[in-house]
Parts: structure tokens; sequence; C-alpha cells
């Protein structure tokens, strides 16, 4: 294998490895996120986990975050909570940060 072959290899088993860190993050954040939204809807113990699942859950509907992003939005607009997309969507980017941090320090 020339140094060239091994190389790419090495670009290409990097770029693997970035893709499943970032979906694990995805996942943490939007369980995080599912977690935080439970807490203003009123839900609590076991029913706050089962919703970030659910949480989690919707995000494999589509590509991106807008499946995540409606489902919590509906859920809110169900409940009369009033918390807009603009601060949904801060808080999405507050945790990817949290979220990132732990599944780099293998948590």
């Amino acid at each position: 294998m020339s140094s060239l072959d091994k190389r790419e290899e090495g670009f290409e088993k990097k770029f693997a490895l970035d893709e499943e860190q970032k979906f694990k993050a995805e996942a943490r954040r939007n369980r995080l996120l599912g977690l935080w939204a439970a807490e203003k809807l009123g839900i609590t113990g076991e029913a706050a986990t089962a919703y970030a699942k659910e949480v989690v859950a919707a995000d494999f509907e589509e590509a991106g975050d807008a499946d995540v992003l409606r489902k919590v939005m509906a859920d809110f607009a169900a409940k009369n909570v009033a918390i807009t997309e603009q601060a949904i969507r801060a808080k999405m980017s507050e945790l990817i940060a949290v979220a990132a941090a732990e599944v780099k320090a293998g948590k």
C-alpha cells in the first residue's frame, strides 16, 4: 500500500469517525432538548424521559432539524406554552455545543 493510499484511508476513517460523533451529538442534543421541553410542558419523571425519546425519534422523519423543531413547537402549541421558534432554535444551538462536548469527552 502506497503512502497515498494510507493517507486516503486515514482521511476516510477520520470522516467516518466525525460523522459518527456528529450523529451521536445530534441525538444527545435532541434528548436534552426533549428533557428541557418536558420541563416547560410540566412533564416529570419517567414521562419526561419517554418524551425525550419521542423527540429523538422525531429526528428520523427527515434530514435536518426541522422535524424536531416541528414536534416541539406543536407540543408547546397544544399545551399553550408560549415559546417562540427562535427561542427553541437558540436552545438547540446551546444544547448542540453541550452534547458535542459530552460526546467528545466520552460521556
